[in-house]
């Protein structure tokens, strides 16, 4: 298996990169306008060619990018309200009369009307032939998508189990009832999908005009509650009743004795492959009309999995089941020979795992913080990267690198301090350049980072739900002088694009 061709080009160069997820850009009126180009211009000033971010899709009320309501749909909050000015779908007015959820929703529904009503139906690059063009383009999630939503808002409680029977089991006659008596809620539905994917190919057309690469993530699983389940029930271990047969989790291990409970629902990878894997190509065909650079969250669960009987939900009551292996990548290479993809391989890996991932070579991750638990060998310390996988200070799971490094005890900050190197500078800076020095040809920090924040920036804490996803930008505390000083150590250090 050669490497992939998009990705050997993407890293054919040293590159440093940012991780920082849209929701943490600081907007009025949305973030997919004025607030993401200015974060663009930024790393060009900084010298930064990577932007990386979570996943993109639609939320549930506990914000998580990792539990999103469908695999395909963007998040119509993301949408940049600005910019629908500029195409003159609203007015100043009532962009300023925006302030809340509902207002948005508001002014996103008068777009709507004006889009469909225009006689010209041209809208500054925004034409009803391109919106036909979306339509078609995705007719295998989009129409689904916007009736799971739709049939939401008019049974807000509970997940789609709680539906009325002919709805929860998509009888066609009860679905093509409901999309007739609510035709204007799908269009708008359909309409905001239209604008995300117009607004964010803008936005990653801007980027590479300026030479930035864009990176998302995969998540394995997906939420149970979500219009994929709930349109293709015969492809996850479910019971005839639509709930869960067996959940996702993690053993228990060194950082959680009791294990972890993730509650997704499995996939039925023999049914999944009985197609050769449809419904994953669909998936990737998305992500790379998005990105650059896909990363594959849990990339070890497609060796083997963490299955958890939904009767017995306590995660050491679970066990390891095979997962589809090469025969699911072969299928996404044969099927898209060019497939950027990296491999997230953090935390408890088999020697299995990282065979599957050097058969196919791709991508891993290190990350700084992970490495000083007192071994030489330990990969994640500097000396033992490699030129083909990524480096980072921290994740979006972790502490901010100040805020471990303040949480360390004394015998293991000496260790740090002493492998990083005495250094005048104030953490995470040390980090931050040991990370720029490593052989890795991509190097990504967390904005929270190259801010120098503890733990009040913390993104996000794994295993708990509240206080998370919440942290945003603020340009007032960003020194004038920190895209200088960012660029400086890009170039010292060979990762100018």
């Amino acid at each position: 298996m050669s490497v992939h061709h998009k990705l050997s080009e993407a890293l054919a160069h040293r590159r440093a990169g940012v991780l920082l997820h849209p929701t943490c850009l600081p907007s009025q009126h949305g973030l997919l306008g004025n607030s993401a180009r200015r974060f663009v211009d930024f790393m060009t000033e900084a010298g930064l060619s990577v932007w990386q971010t979570l996943p993109l899709g639609p939320t549930h009320a506990d914000l998580s990018p990792y539990q999103s309501l469908s695999a395909h749909a963007g998040n119509q909050d993301f949408i940049g309200l600005e910019d629908l000015v500029h195409a003159g779908l609203i007015s100043e007015t009532e962009l300023d009369g925006a302030e809340s959820r509902i207002q948005r929703q508001s002014v996103i529904a008068t777009a709507c009307e004006r889009f469909f009503n225009h006689t010209e139906g041209r809208f500054h690059g925004l034409t009803l032939a391109e919106f036909e063009a979306f339509r078609t383009a995705n007719d295998d999630w989009l129409e689904d998508y916007c009736l799971f939503c739709a049939i939401r808002k008019v049974y807000p409680e509970g997940s789609w189990l709680s539906w009325p029977p002919e709805l929860r089991n998509r009888d066609p006659v009860a679905l093509e009832h409901f999309a007739a008596t609510h035709a204007e809620t799908l269009r708008r539905l359909q309409f905001e999908q239209f604008l995300f994917d117009f607004q964010w190919s803008r936005l990653r057309e801007y980027a590479h005009e300026r030479g930035i690469l864009m990176f998302g993530d995969i998540p394995i699983f997906v939420a149970h509650d979500s219009a994929d389940v709930w349109a293709a029930p015969h492809l996850f271990k479910l019971k005839v009743s639509g709930e869960p047969e067996f959940v996702a989790g993690v053993p228990p291990d060194y950082f959680s004795p009791e294990g972890q409970h993730w509650g997704n629902p499995l996939y039925d990878w023999p049914a999944m492959a009985q197609d050769g894997y449809q419904w994953w190509m669909s998936r990737l065909e998305t992500q790379r009309h998005f990105f650059d650079l896909i990363r594959i969250d849990h990339f070890r669960g497609l060796q083997a999995y963490w299955e958890i009987p939904a009767a017995h939900p306590t995660p050491k009551n679970g066990y390891w089941a095979a997962g589809p292996g090469a025969d699911f990548l072969d299928a996404c290479f044969q099927q898209f020979p060019d497939l950027p993809l990296v491999a997230e391989n953090l935390g408890m890996i088999s020697d299995d795992v990282e065979t599957l991932r050097h058969h196919f070579r791709l991508p891993g991750m290190t990350v700084i913080q992970f490495g000083f638990d007192g071994s030489a060998a330990n990969p994640h310390l500097v000396h033992n990267h490699h030129r083909g996988d990524l480096v980072y200070s921290g994740t979006h799971d972790n502490d901010t690198t100040l805020g471990w490094y303040l949480s360390l005890d004394e015998h293991t900050r000496e260790y740090v301090d002493n492998y990083l190197g005495h250094s005048s500078e104030p953490m995470p800076w040390p980090a931050i350049r040991t990370a720029f020095q490593s052989v890795c040809q991509l190097a990504v920090i967390p904005m929270q980072d190259l801010l120098g924040l503890d733990s009040r920036g913390r993104f996000n804490t794994p295993g708990t739900i509240t206080g998370n996803w919440a942290w945003k930008l603020d340009w007032g505390s960003c020194p004038a002088s920190l895209a200088g000083h960012i660029h400086h150590l890009v170039r010292l250090y060979g990762r100018l694009p």
